[in-house]
């Protein structure tokens, strides 16, 4: 995530920020641009940014601002009082706000896909809604769980239609449910991320023809996926399953070792911009252990090589993971990228980096 200034008083922003906690002026976000801008009134529910680089335009917030989910600006619809921002068109089902607590949730859960929607126009990828491609274009459904506690919702993805348990945005119903199912990480962010995996394998090795290539990589997705799993929850891990592996749910099956490694790969460069963003650099004094570039680290979305990247994220998550742990915390990054991790890292890495789009 990149830092971000209020263009009228020059104090630090954050990517949620809906105004300028030093001058009040209110803010909004430019997906076009990956950037805040300080907004001036332009008449009735019309903002002028006062970007540079926007100031020509009468912008509106996402209708969804008026519910405090979402920041983002878009133009006017001339057609209809009612206008959303890029990432929540993508939204076909949000929670009944009837019920106590939703708006809460709803609101976790919108951070985390905002924050998802920025990496992935960061990374330049192509993004299908239905109405481009209405069989397996992408759509969101934030579902509850029915009131008499039977079938409840799945987490997961179908055919372009990535589902949201809306349980996730429970902190502790959340935290309940990583310990049992033995997981280092558990977030909404890390959901999201895991399911678009799903979906740009569909969209970029399923139709882009690439299975062959994938398969050599992650193995034989015609595997039976429900036998699959159903062998998973019934097995203990694999033995050595950390040398070839990033978790151990990505052992299940060829599909989720694709969305496991995919989801790493976004939390790294996501991670590694946060980290130049502020100038952090890691030089420790043991060799072996590898150096941060820091500020010199060139953009990790679209320029630093596979190598770089690897060599600026070893370094930070020993040194960060240290941090915590002289805190007492749990580990910043609880996982092992052993070589055979790294061998499926780079290959989400050429995969995203030969379908960005210009």
């Amino acid at each position: 995530m990149k830092l971000f200034e209020c263009q009228f008083c020059g104090q630090i922003l954050f990517f949620e920020n809906t105004v300028c906690e030093h001058c009040r002026h209110p803010v909004g976000y430019l997906p076009e641009q990956s950037l805040l801008t300080a907004l001036d009134p332009a008449g009735e529910r019309l903002w002028h940014p006062l970007e540079p680089s926007a100031r020509h335009e009468s912008l509106r917030y996402c209708s969804n601002h008026d519910h405090d989910v979402c920041n983002w600006l878009t133009e006017p619809d001339p057609h209809s009082d009612r206008s959303f921002c890029f990432a929540c068109r993508f939204n076909r089902t949000i929670p009944s706000l009837d019920i106590p607590g939703n708006l809460e949730r709803w609101r976790k859960i919108e951070v985390a896909k905002h924050r998802l929607f920025y990496t992935l126009l960061r990374l330049r990828l192509p993004i299908r809604d239905r109405r481009q491609a209405p069989e397996n274009g992408l759509v969101f459904d934030f579902l509850d769980d029915a009131p008499d506690g039977s079938a409840p919702v799945m987490t997961g993805h179908s055919n372009g239609v990535i589902t949201i348990a809306m349980r996730e945005a429970d902190d502790a119903t959340r935290e309940r449910m990583r310990v049992e199912m033995g997981e280092y990480y558990r977030t909404l962010l890390g959901h999201f991320r895991h399911e678009i995996g799903h979906y740009y394998w569909n969209l970029l090795v399923r139709d882009a023809g690439r299975l062959e290539e994938c398969r050599a990589v992650f193995g034989d997705d015609r595997a039976d996926y429900q036998q699959a799993l159903q062998v998973y929850y019934d097995s203990p891990p694999p033995p050595q399953w950390q040398d070839n592996h990033v978790s151990v749910y990505a052992t299940s099956h060829p599909w989720e070792d694709f969305a496991e490694t995919w989801a790493h790969y976004l939390h790294i460069v996501s991670t590694l911009e946060t980290a130049c963003a502020f100038g952090v650099s890691v030089n420790p004094r043991l060799e072996g252990i590898g150096h941060a570039f820091g500020r010199t680290l060139e953009d990790p979305y679209t320029q630093a090589s596979f190598e770089d990247i690897m060599q600026a994220w070893l370094p930070l998550t020993y040194a960060v993971n240290s941090l915590n742990r002289s805190m007492g915390l749990a580990d910043f990054y609880p996982f092992v990228l052993t070589a055979g991790v790294m061998h499926k890292l780079a290959f989400i890495h050429r995969l995203i980096r030969e379908s960005q789009s210009v």
